[in-house]
């Protein structure tokens, strides 16, 4: 019973992690179809709302961020890349391009973020971080390394996962410290962080 209950929960817990990715994924549209102020725009200040190069930044970051969360997903299941490598290849070089223009633009607007200096340190590195593991991604398979760009891939995708955790823990940091101001600083590094740490965990216990 509990051996063949083991897959289900594999396959739940598969099809958990699709639906968080590709909700999370679309999100980013909500900001082009309601007519004010929404998610984090409304802890911004009137001066930043009012900066094109800040409005230009964000929506840099947002919208192929969300579409790298799109479609990185996918890249992970096994059948896509025996049956359709050309296809996981594709995917892959729109993921590519959309985290070095999503993580630069993150780059810029990190330095202007709410909750001051610890939240502007913590979603810098969390951009740092994912540049490089993509980056790095990215030679390693030009250079025909498959096991280091897997490897690498799954910390790319780790910080890209940032947008699902942030969403998950800032309510609950909300409600245990009572204030927005005083989650943020704490979400922008909790978003990340375990995220990377479950990676290298579960590549540890592989490799044991």
């Amino acid at each position: 019973m509990e051996l063949t209950a083991l897959p289900s929960a594999r396959r739940l817990l598969r099809g958990l992690f699709a639906f968080l990715c590709i909700a999370v994924g679309l999100y980013p549209a909500l900001y082009f179809l309601i007519d004010r102020e929404f998610g984090l725009l409304s802890s911004k200040t009137p001066e930043l709302l009012a900066d094109l190069a800040w409005n230009i930044g964000f929506y840099a970051h947002i919208v192929p961020g969300g579409l790298a969360l799109l479609i990185g997903w996918a890249q992970f299941s096994p059948g896509l890349r025996a049956r359709r490598p050309a296809l996981h290849r594709r995917i892959g070089r729109v993921y590519v391009l959309s985290v070095l223009v999503s993580g630069l633009a993150g780059l810029y607007i990190g330095f202007s973020a709410t909750g001051g200096l610890p939240a502007a340190l913590g979603f810098i590195s969390l951009a740092l971080i994912w540049l490089y593991t993509t980056l790095m991604a990215w030679r390693s398979i030009v250079r025909g390394q498959v096991e280091a760009h897997a490897r690498l891939m799954r910390y790319s995708y780790a910080a890209s996962f940032a947008a699902v955790t942030l969403r998950i823990w800032l309510p609950l940091l909300i409600a245990l410290t009572g204030s927005f101001d005083a989650a943020y600083p704490i979400v922008a590094w909790l978003c990340w962080v375990p995220n990377l740490a479950a990676v290298w965990a579960a590549s540890r216990w592989q490799q044991a």
